[in-house]
């Protein structure tokens, strides 16, 4: 039994005795909190941009009165293409990161508590949650679109089921990051609307000019 004077003498953060809970498990260590951020931060980021993207893309070339085939290969493409891009972007990026962490620990200076190669940020980690994120968003608007509905159900079904993902998606970064519940929705849908509404203005203007 822990008496009040040995909790007294007991130092702030550490386990008063006769406890069994250690310190860095309720307080993990910075450099393992900054790997799961950035693992966190590259596949919302991901997901986002692939539904935002491909929905766009789909959208327009449907405004633009395509062909299903069409807008399969035009949204395959640009699928295959974005996530490509999106984690060739977050390796260079991150592998910077990684570098600046390399000189701040040889300096005596680590970053984030990252004083060792095994606990600095993780470039291929990074790419590889981008590139599944994405390709896992960018599915929702290609799969749906192609999907037998009637022609004129095909954009507004997208729209509608674009627009419940990005809802998931603006919740799950708030929820992780403890940001508003209601700014990360709304900023997401309206952005995702927007390019939406815009590719489908383009193709419909491209498709009536053709």
């Amino acid at each position: 039994m822990t008496t009040i004077g040995e909790h007294l003498r007991t130092p702030l953060g550490t386990p008063a005795p006769g406890s069994s809970a250690r310190a860095d498990d309720a307080h993990p260590a910075p450099h393992h909190a900054a790997q799961r951020l950035n693992w966190l931060r590259a596949g919302v980021l991901g997901a986002n941009d692939g539904i935002v993207s491909i929905a766009a893309t789909v959208v327009g070339v449907a405004g633009a009165a395509a062909s299903t085939a069409t807008i399969g290969l035009a949204g395959g493409a640009a699928l295959l293409a974005g996530a490509l891009s999106m984690a060739a972007g977050e390796y260079v990026s991150v592998s910077s990161q990684r570098d600046a962490e390399r000189v701040a620990a040889a300096a005596g200076r680590p970053i984030g508590g990252a004083d060792s190669e095994e606990a600095f940020t993780n470039p291929w980690h990074a790419a590889l949650a981008s590139l599944l994120a994405f390709t896992a968003g960018g599915l929702v608007p290609l799969l749906v679109v192609l999907a037998p509905w009637a022609v004129a159900w095909r954009v507004p079904v997208t729209f509608a089921a674009v627009l419940v993902a990005l809802v998931l998606t603006g919740w799950a970064s708030a929820r992780f990051t403890g940001a508003s519940h209601r700014r990360a929705v709304t900023r997401n849908v309206l952005g995702g609307s927007v390019a939406m509404a815009v590719t489908y203005g383009i193709g419909t203007l491209v498709g009536t000019a053709v």
